[in-house]
């Protein structure tokens, strides 16, 4: 039976530039990450919020409770936010999808994975339970899964409602108004909520810190934001630390540098500048929870995963842009906590290839994701030489656009 824990709704905002009126490649940092060759194509096969929450009760019933599904929190619009945990191992891994719900392969993937880890009784799937608690959050922002678009479904004024302080302050620069042939967010406005992260996992919005921009924190003032936040504070709580946080995306259709080839998904584990550098100064503070080794290493566990499938369209995975300062982004916010943190952007949106490619692009994010798991659980990924992150491909882009 799935518990259900009530949270307060609480908002974010975005502004964006006026000339965002068309999505394309995804945009540079203060503006709209897009897709480009946009086309209309079927998204029936994926996976609806009413569908989520079904096939969660059935992977629960039929787990016989090795997989625990809860209600973590609700959207603005009132749809349940869920967490699915399996296995009872000190070391935690907290996996997401849809932040943006134009974004479903992530989705369709953790599914398939909670089915075989609560029902797959090998040696191998028995040690990752045993090793590892696995925390999976499905698609967090079913509001805008409902909408098949990037924002959430909130308005400034409900943001005001809820935080009196914020009367009267220009939106957060994330805040999304604009109308395009797919989105019409001016009637029906929304916030990115992977702009809605703080590394102050404490924080409480003040009107001093709007509108910001994508190199400075968020707020916590999205529902869906807040309500990550607080699973990962609890797991914080209960288990010390998150060791691995794995964030699922989307992104364009783009190239392997230097080639013909078609990116088949881009990883990072580069979300913000180390606290140890010059450009990091600014996060001097988590010096001493910050851990890129740790990240790197997982990224390449990922990579390496993906190779073993040998010369096939799973060959072409590369390195998401580098030197990025997106603090504001949950990977960004969370591994100067101190997480291990992985980024997947699978190639295309709904809106460049709808359910086309679905299979594929759904078991390319498993492969990687068990990658990640099975290395953690056996040690192995502590072992690896986090110098292998820099041979990683280069995705042939600009390398300072923001996801």
């Amino acid at each position: 039976m799935i518990k259900k824990k009530k949270l307060a709704l609480i908002c974010s905002s975005v502004v964006l530039s006026a000339g965002l009126i068309s999505p394309v490649y995804a945009a540079p940092n203060d503006t709209n990450p897009g897709t480009p060759e946009n086309q209309e194509y079927a998204i029936s096969g994926f996976i609806s919020h009413a569908e989520l929450s079904k096939k969660l009760q059935q992977i629960e019933k039929s787990s016989s409770g090795i997989v625990d599904v809860e209600v973590a929190g609700y959207s603005n619009q009132g749809r349940e936010i869920y967490t699915a945990t399996v296995g009872t191992g000190d070391k935690v891994i907290l996996i997401q999808s849809e932040i943006h719900g134009n974004e479903k392969t992530g989705t369709a993937a953790l599914l398939n994975m909670l089915q075989q880890l609560g029902s797959n009784n090998s040696a191998e799937f028995q040690r990752i339970r045993e090793e590892v608690t696995i925390v999976a959050m499905p698609m967090i922002n079913p509001d805008a899964t409902e909408l098949n678009r990037r924002g959430n479904d909130l308005s400034c004024s409900e943001v005001e409602e809820d935080f009196p302080q914020l009367k009267g302050v220009e939106p957060s620069w994330n805040y999304y108004t604009y109308t395009n042939q797919y989105w019409d967010y001016a009637s029906n406005p929304g916030f990115d909520v992977n702009r809605d992260f703080n590394p102050d996992l404490d924080y409480e919005p003040q009107a001093e810190d709007f509108p910001g921009n994508s190199s400075e924190p968020g707020w916590y003032i999205t529902p869906e934001a807040q309500t990550v936040r607080d699973v990962y504070k609890g797991l914080m709580n209960e288990f010390g630390k998150v060791d691995v946080f794995v964030d699922l995306h989307h992104q364009g259709e783009y190239f392997v540098e230097g080639t013909d080839d078609k990116v088949t998904l881009s990883i990072s584990g580069d979300f913000v500048p180390n606290p140890d550098s010059e450009e990091g100064a600014k996060y001097n503070e988590y010096a001493d929870t910050y851990n890129e080794e740790f990240s790197k290493q997982l990224n390449v566990a990922a990579y390496d995963a993906l190779q073993v499938k040998g010369n096939s369209p799973f060959d072409n995975i590369t390195l998401y842009p580098q030197n990025l300062d997106l603090p504001g982004t949950a990977l960004g916010s969370f591994a100067l906590n101190g997480s291990g943190a992985v980024l997947f952007e699978v190639t295309g949106q709904t809106q460049s290839y709808g359910q086309k490619k679905r299979g594929q692009l759904v078991k390319a994010v498993e492969t990687g994701v068990y990658g990640i798991i099975n290395g953690v659980a056996t040690g192995e990924v502590y072992n690896i030489d986090a110098g292998e992150y820099d041979d990683i491909p280069l995705t042939d882009r600009d390398q300072d656009y923001g996801f």
